[in-house]
């Protein structure tokens, strides 16, 4: 049986600051999404639609969760002969000294995993978008312009959004793409107006020799450092245009936007058509009870899966398996992760709560505007407390830490 042809390797092992409590103890590709996946789910499934079953996932910040969920694989049917899914964690050795100091550094420290598989492309994945893609037609695209390096775009706002990405200008070679004429990370002026999707494919040598190249810099990353190296090198660099649906989930807002894309009559994301696929032994999914709704409960746009118990109103939300909304509660436009209890009386508004947390009776949580609240996990909010928006309350919150009067909009609790 022929080894398959592409590598793929995923980065999936960073933490933001922008995401807060959600990665105190997970990292970001992690994090739940979507009421029983998680962030990585994306793009192992366009992984395993577009028939690549050899990766790597390089990981660094608190790994744990991570691996649990990716297991052995079989969720995504990565078993068998020359196919499978690796987890490659950094590590020290006579040779190097550091931890991975980037996402090219990462890359750079497993070059003898590249060798060993010696594949003909390298595809290189953020772990934390949300979209649905087919990366054969990519790779077809790479090999009809023999690019040495072909990276993923698609349009936004070029005034608001653009200055937040890396950013390129795109020759109209083909409706498909084009070479690129000009590249930016995060510019406060951009030039272009077509933002990187960290979806990058790179013949093998290339790839090699602009790392090894790029081990003299002070930097290392792919985009603030390897696509200007190529570039200036005047490398055959390409730009793919994508025109399908991407979700960001780098901040707070952004994941709780992305996640509301969910819902509604024509959802901007359809995880059954997509074909996503998870690890429903994580957490004992599988294993979960029906979804009970109770005489008095009820579910209005939102989205509810298995082990949940809603006797309450829940309306524009989504809720994990474990959750529990009682008799008299309400949750609005909420997204509450496993195995969380929302008690009689309680209210939570634009509210985003971590696994294993309680609201007690009477609770205020979260605003009907602005900035969203951040619950972390393992928490007992206390009867009758009143949280702002905008608010953010770390994890496993000692009984005696919490203030009698309650959170103030934007206010930070530890």
């Amino acid at each position: 049986m022929a080894m398959p042809s592409t590598l793929a390797m995923i980065l999936a092992g960073g933490r933001v600051d922008e995401l807060g409590v959600l990665t105190h103890y997970r990292p970001k590709s992690a994090v739940p999404f979507g009421g029983f996946a998680r962030v990585i789910d994306f793009p192992l499934s366009n992984l395993m639609r577009s028939g690549i079953e050899r990766i790597a996932i390089l990981s660094q910040y608190r790994s744990y969760s991570l691996i649990n969920h990716i297991g052995t694989g079989a969720a995504w049917d990565m078993i068998g002969r020359n196919r499978g899914i690796f987890i490659l964690p950094p590590f020290k050795d006579y040779y190097n000294p550091h931890w991975y100091r980037g996402s090219a550094d990462a890359v750079y420290q497993n070059l003898d995993f590249i060798r060993y598989n010696k594949p003909e492309e390298i595809l290189i994945l953020s772990g934390d978008h949300i979209y649905s893609m087919d990366y054969r037609q990519l790779i077809r695209f790479h090999h009809e312009h023999d690019a040495d390096l072909t990276a993923a775009f698609i349009k936004v706002e070029k005034k608001s959004a653009a200055r937040r990405f890396g950013v390129a200008e795109i020759a109209d070679d083909t409706a498909e793409g084009g070479r690129l004429l000009s590249y930016e990370e995060k510019p406060e002026e951009p030039k272009g107006d077509w933002a990187s999707l960290t979806v990058l494919c790179f013949k093998p040598k290339v790839l090699c020799d602009v790392l090894k190249e790029n081990q003299a810099a002070e930097s290392y990353e792919f985009g603030r450092d390897i696509i200007p190296l190529m570039m200036q090198r005047g490398m055959k660099v390409f730009g793919y245009k994508f025109n399908g649906y991407w979700g960001y989930t780098r901040t707070v807002d952004e994941y709780w936007q992305t996640s509301m894309d969910l819902l509604g009559d024509s959802p901007l994301i359809d995880m059954e058509h997509w074909g996503l696929r998870t690890n429903l032994e994580h957490r004992g999914i599988r294993d979960c009870q029906p979804l009970k709704v109770g005489q008095d409960g009820s579910l209005d746009n939102s989205m509810a899966y298995n082990g949940c118990i809603v006797e309450g109103k829940v309306t524009n939300s989504i809720l994990f398996p474990g959750v529990r909304v009682e008799k008299g509660a309400e949750v609005r436009n909420s997204i509450l992760f496993f195995n969380n209890v929302v008690k009689e009386g309680s209210r939570l508004e634009r509210v985003i709560s971590d696994v294993n947390t309680s609201f007690g009776s009477g609770v205020r949580a979260g605003a009907a505007e602005g900035r969203v609240t951040v619950i972390g996990w393992n928490n007992h909010v206390p009867d009758g407390m009143i949280i702002g928006g905008g608010c953010s309350v770390a994890p496993e919150m000692d009984a005696d830490k919490w203030p009698q009067q309650g959170l103030a909009d934007l206010e930070e609790l530890r």
